[in-house]
């Protein structure tokens, strides 16, 4: 297994959000985490990636094992496609950044300065920096945000052979994305709220 979490707890803004969630994920495999807006994706997806402390429980995954995706594109907008790539490879220690142009068709724009794209190619941009990571899981919260039909297939097609060359996928979406992979309800995991407390606030779960 590349990513196991064991009776994990997850709070946002010092609320319980989740309870008891356990999974495995295995090279290869993609796990979709699906459930209503402000269940507790996100938060779920920033705990496993290390951005805050669980309340309880525990993530087994190798040292720096998950590149993390959010809704931030991560990018510096006064440097070009290629240099917004190349710094990343820098930072990951990955030379090779062809695959990730091919990946994502954004090779006509690797001379664009990254504030003058539009939303979708930002979101492509940023995805395409998963490439250079060089790690084996990608948790990903809504990836395919901004993106039009085609992009979404490249994304996809991404994903798969990340997969097919032993990496492993976690992402919460709604939509189908055509790939062979796991569901996991994250309703099942809601944390009660505590008594006297107001609904949680769904905003950023």
């Amino acid at each position: 297994m590349v990513l196991s979490v064991h009776d994990l707890a997850c709070a946002r803004g010092g609320l319980p959000v989740l309870q008891a969630v356990s999974f495995a994920l295995a090279p290869g495999e993609v796990l979709l985490l699906r459930g209503p807006n402000g269940i507790g994706k996100t938060t779920l997806l920033r705990t496993i990636a290390g951005l805050q402390p669980p309340l309880a429980g525990r993530i087994d995954a190798a040292p720096d094992a998950i590149a993390y995706g959010a809704h931030a594109d991560g990018l510096k907008s006064q440097l070009t496609v290629a240099e917004n790539l190349e710094f990343w490879a820098g930072i990951y220690g990955n030379g090779d950044i062809a695959p990730a142009f091919a990946a994502f068709d954004i090779g006509p724009l690797k001379d664009r300065l990254a504030q003058n794209l539009s939303a979708g190619q930002k979101r492509r941009l940023g995805l395409a920096r998963l490439l250079v990571t060089g790690r084996p899981v990608w948790a990903l919260d809504e990836p395919t945000v901004s993106l039009d039909k085609a992009s979404v297939a490249l994304f996809a097609a991404a994903v798969g052979a990340h997969c097919a060359a032993g990496g492993a996928a976690l992402i919460a979406t709604h939509i189908d994305l055509g790939l062979k992979a796991r569901e996991l309800d994250v309703s099942a995991f809601r944390a009660a709220a505590p008594k006297g407390e107001a609904a949680f606030d769904e905003a950023f779960l």
